[in-house]
């Protein structure tokens, strides 16, 4: 299948298992590439990560783009056998990676962050604030988004995506794979026009949206990879062979802060 993005910078880096154990949710880090596209990143800009998991594509970002990255993460990951916090494991990336000097990870997250007003020139966020959304619901949601608008300078932009359902019923079959668990996916997932209301809500102009092109792809590389969605028992990864892009999808926005 084609796709209409050239994915030149996340070729180099062909160790997909290793990129989907340090990264959370579908499109690793070919979903960074696209976002930095759409954001326009140049050297020199501070850019802050918004739920960095274990930092790859933070650390792609920091590399490929030459920006310098506050990266933020509150949380310690329940299936890490260390029992690190997410930025820990940042941290440990980013010497791996060679960019420790453009990469600042800090133990906070939203909406709490304490971070300047009107600072960053960019804000990235992926398969993060969905989670917020599932666990503490809608209002919550908001307030995160809130405080990324905070933070941004005037003018800034915001790339977000995140797992995102289909304008449609869930299919039947699907139903019981997408609502087991607290929260479920379907707890956690929204419409695209339901994130852009959010989005609005807070102050956002939208610059771009829509369903990522390779949405079904990133999903059926995340079953294959994902040290939690391997084929055989898993149920995330039953859910997507059932599923087969009939509901489930992966959407992107890119927003700005009124100048």
């Amino acid at each position: 299948m084609t796709t209409s993005f050239e994915y030149e910078k996340s070729a180099k880096y062909a160790d997909l298992e290793t990129i989907y154990a340090n990264c959370s949710g579908p499109g690793g880090l070919k979903l960074a590439e696209l976002i930095a596209y759409k954001l326009g990143l140049r050297p020199g800009a501070r850019l802050l990560d918004v739920g960095t998991n274990h930092g790859y594509q933070t650390c792609f970002l920091a590399r490929e783009y030459g920006v310098f990255v506050v990266g933020i993460d509150p949380y310690v990951d329940p299936d890490d056998e260390e029992g690190l916090y997410s930025v820990e494991h940042l941290a440990r990336n980013a010497r791996s990676w060679g960019v420790e000097d453009r990469i600042l990870p800090i133990r906070i997250g939203v909406p709490d962050t304490g971070l300047a007003t009107d600072w960053f020139d960019a804000v990235y966020s992926t398969t993060a604030l969905e989670m917020i959304r599932g666990f503490d619901g809608e209002d919550r949601y908001r307030e995160c988004l809130a405080e990324i608008h905070r933070v941004l300078r005037p003018g800034g932009l915001l790339g977000y995506g995140d797992p995102m359902h289909l304008e449609v019923d869930i299919p039947p079959d699907l139903l019981s794979l997408v609502t087991r668990g607290e929260p479920s996916w379907a707890d956690c997932f929204a419409t695209l026009d339901q994130t852009l209301d959010a989005f609005r809500s807070v102050g956002f102009e939208i610059v771009e949206a829509d369903y990522a092109p390779d949405a079904r792809l990133w999903w059926e590389e995340y079953a294959r990879y994902d040290a939690d969605g391997r084929p055989g028992d898993d149920p995330d990864s039953e859910a997507i062979r059932v599923d087969a892009g009939r509901w489930l999808s992966f959407g992107y926005v890119i927003a700005r802060k009124a100048s």
